[in-house]
């Protein structure tokens, strides 16, 4: 695995597994899965409703804690301070750890400062090891770092062939603040998978689109965490630093770019 060093000293693996979606059994399993496949990032949230599950999963590995990486985030229901501090507790809680590796603030959110400063206090105690921020374009970003004490570490946005977020992406390394891809891989629309440019580039390699299209994310220092429960997907998806783009490939798929997102219910930020 490759790691990416954030702005506090911190290393965080180039590539996770994301867990939206995931339930129950299936989130149990697939995440003990991932890290017996060599995966250390784990991504989850209390949005997703799915702590509990991944915890449990990180306990069936039977991993060393210190050998994770595990991000959670908390959300619109804990709009204050206090409510701030009382999710971090509970996040520890369900997922049976006595630390979170990364906590997220996972939208913009006017209350959005007042929240952080919970994330800065438990940053402080040893309750977390990095904080950030989830889905903040430029101008909420901007607002943003003007009312913390401590930089975001991350900000994890939509990003991906097809929404690359170039101008984000050094807007947010000027202030020292690295990008990370939800949806690495468009969750598939727009038949990515079968993207005749990604093809093409992949033939050079023998590798398959989506490991195109990850590549390209991760050799521009964007970490990744694209979300699969089947082992075959898994194995692939982790299997892309044995190669590396050219800047020609590089050119090329930025021609894919819409600058759109795929997602509408990011437009409401």
């Amino acid at each position: 695995m490759k790691y990416t060093q954030l702005n506090n000293g911190v290393l965080m693996p180039l590539v996770g597994i994301g867990t939206w979606n995931l339930r129950n059994e299936e989130c149990i399993e697939t995440v003990s899965k991932a890290i017996q496949l060599g995966y250390r990032l784990i991504d989850t949230a209390q949005m997703y409703g799915n702590e509990k599950e991944v915890g449990l999963g990180i306990l069936k590995s039977r991993i060393d804690r210190q050998e994770l990486f595990v991000t959670t985030k908390i959300y619109r229901i804990s709009n204050s301070y206090e409510k701030a501090k009382k999710a971090i507790d509970i996040s520890l809680k369900n997922l049976q750890l006595d630390y979170i590796d990364l906590l997220l603030l996972h939208e913009p959110y006017v209350q959005g400062p007042q929240m952080y400063k919970a994330l800065e206090e438990a940053y402080k105690e040893g309750k977390i090891k990095a904080i950030g921020i989830s889905n903040y374009d430029e101008k909420w970003y901007q607002n943003f770092i003007k009312e913390c004490s401590i930089i975001p570490a991350i900000n994890q946005v939509e990003a991906h062939i097809n929404f690359q977020k170039w101008e984000l992406q050094e807007i947010l390394e000027q202030h020292g603040t690295l990008m990370q891809a939800w949806s690495p891989l468009a969750q598939g629309i727009g038949n990515i998978f079968k993207n005749s440019t990604l093809v093409f580039i992949g033939k050079k390699y023998n590798k398959s689109p989506a490991q195109i299209a990850l590549r390209f994310l991760v050799q521009r220092g964007i970490a990744v965490i694209p979300k699969s429960s089947k082992e075959s997907r898994l194995m692939e998806n982790i299997d892309i630093f044995d190669f590396k783009l050219t800047h020609e490939d590089i050119e090329t798929i930025k021609q894919l770019d819409k600058n759109r997102t795929l997602f509408s219910w990011t437009e409401s930020f």
